[in-house]
């Protein structure tokens, strides 16, 4: 089946990590631009393989290559409605292939091809002939199917326009229903070759964190693969509605995590928040000096207001882990109605980026628009906390002591100003919850921890 594949194609190799060190070149990822694309055509050309621009065998090691996977299937009984599930395991099927990485989905995905791979004489032909027969052999739907895959910039810009115009049409469709509407949620597997403990809870008001796949889609692709890693599950009783938390999820989170997970909120980020894979494309975390909630997307290349990047924060709470004060979420969640409703929604919503408020404008309540700074309003606590007094948002009545009082420009008086006096050392991490183990089997865990130090040594073991 593969024998014209120079390299091994098997579920082995799922959870394969390229580092830089054996990296032969990257495809798309943060430093490029990229897409994947799963689209149902009335007529395909089965078997259909191209390469649009450069092969692997005309770049150079270490070069960064803009990359776009468009992928077209034809079948008489395939709907529109299973793009989406059909897409999200272009993931999975690309790790697959020794020497190819695959992360994230949509317009963030990130490739890398290894050495190794290359000088098995292995090309981008081959990874588009090892998609073709796995999805045929995964979804016996698919009649037909024809992989082009682009490595030219131009080609690639144009094929992000096309993608990006798709997944917008698709978020459109989920917000049509709501929690209440139905009785039952969706809960997906497909990232637990990577975050083993990790469950995603879909709801018509809560997306999965790849903001690849919404309600609709889970009910789809259910309905095609009951025994496949999306299935129904009924909500159950109803424990909490502000927070989200249902009887059911609760037991069905706890078997699909082997008991790590016991207790989840849906739509919040405290307590028992959802647990996060890798994939999400944002994440939620808590700033406890003034006790509001910042969210940063994985385009953003700077620093958040906690002194890390995106990169840093998403290992914190990665992996199937459940950390209070932190959690994944899509994009598309923060256009949802019940966005963290258990904690305040926008209300309490302190920091963004600013390229990730702007696409959220028409969902931010009018009067908190101008209320919530970016990175090109404040970046240092002090400068977020002046802001948010200068522009009066809720989130100070929080913070501020009792005996403080605003005056109407937004000046403090009558009380002493809220001050946040740090170490000059530098700020090692800041989270709402560290645990770190201690002999005799106890563990430790620090809450609301800021931890400084003078200086900080990493050592290769």
């Amino acid at each position: 089946m593969f024998e014209d594949i120079p390299v091994d194609v098997s579920p082995m190799n799922e959870g394969e990590r390229i580092r830089s060190a054996n990296m032969f070149v990257e495809l798309a990822g943060p430093k490029s631009i990229g897409a994947e694309l799963v689209q149902v055509e009335e007529s395909v050309e089965d078997g259909k393989i191209e390469v649009i621009g450069p092969e692997l065998n005309e770049m150079k090691q270490g070069e960064i290559f803009p990359f776009g996977i468009k992928i077209q299937i034809q079948g008489e009984n395939l709907e529109k409605e299973l793009e989406g599930v059909i897409e999200r395991r272009t993931h999975e099927l690309c790790n697959y292939v020794h020497g190819f990485m695959h992360l994230n989905q949509r317009d963030q995905i990130w490739c890398r091809v290894s050495t190794e791979a290359i000088e098995s004489d292995f090309k981008l032909e081959h990874l588009g002939k090892a998609l073709s027969i796995l999805f045929k052999e995964e979804f016996t739907l698919i009649e037909s199917i024809a992989v082009t895959l682009f490595t030219e910039e131009d080609q690639v810009k144009s094929f992000l326009n096309l993608a990006k115009e798709q997944y917008i049409q698709r978020d459109a469709r989920s917000r049509e229903l709501s929690d209440e509407d139905v009785d039952v949620f969706y809960g997906c597997l497909m990232c637990q070759s990577f975050a083993p403990t990790h469950m995603c809870v879909v709801t018509p008001d809560r997306t999965a964190l790849c903001g690849a796949i919404n309600w609709f889609d889970c009910r789809a692709a259910s309905k095609m693969d009951p025994d496949g890693p999306i299935f129904e599950m009924e909500k159950g009783e109803v424990l909490d509605s502000e927070k989200g938390e249902y009887s059911n999820v609760n037991e069905t989170i706890a078997e699909k995590s082997q008991g790590t997970t016991e207790r989840v909120y849906v739509h919040g980020v405290f307590d028992y928040p959802h647990t996060s894979c890798g994939c999400f494309e944002a994440v939620a975390f808590y700033i406890p000096e003034l006790d509001g909630i910042g969210v940063v997307d994985r385009e953003f290349r700077g620093e958040t207001p906690l002194g890390i990047p995106f990169s840093s924060m998403a290992g914190q709470c990665s992996g199937g882990k459940q950390v209070e004060g932190f959690t994944g979420l899509s994009l598309e969640y923060m256009r949802s109605p019940k966005f963290l409703q258990a904690d305040g929604a926008y209300g309490r919503i302190i920091w963004m980026p600013n390229e990730m408020k702007q696409s959220l404008q028409e969902f931010i309540p009018e009067e908190l628009w101008d209320k919530i700074p970016t990175e090109e309003d404040a970046t240092s606590i002090q400068d977020i906390e002046q802001y948010l007094i200068d522009h009066q948002h809720p989130i100070v009545d929080r913070f501020l002591k009792p005996e403080d009082e605003i005056e109407e420009d937004g000046t403090q008086v009558e009380g002493e100003e809220t001050k946040h006096e740090e170490p000059s050392n530098i700020t090692v991490t800041t989270a709402p919850e560290i645990s770190m183990p201690a002999s005799g089997g106890v563990k430790i865990i620090f809450k609301n921890a800021k931890i400084y130090a003078e200086k900080v040594i990493i050592k290769r073991k």
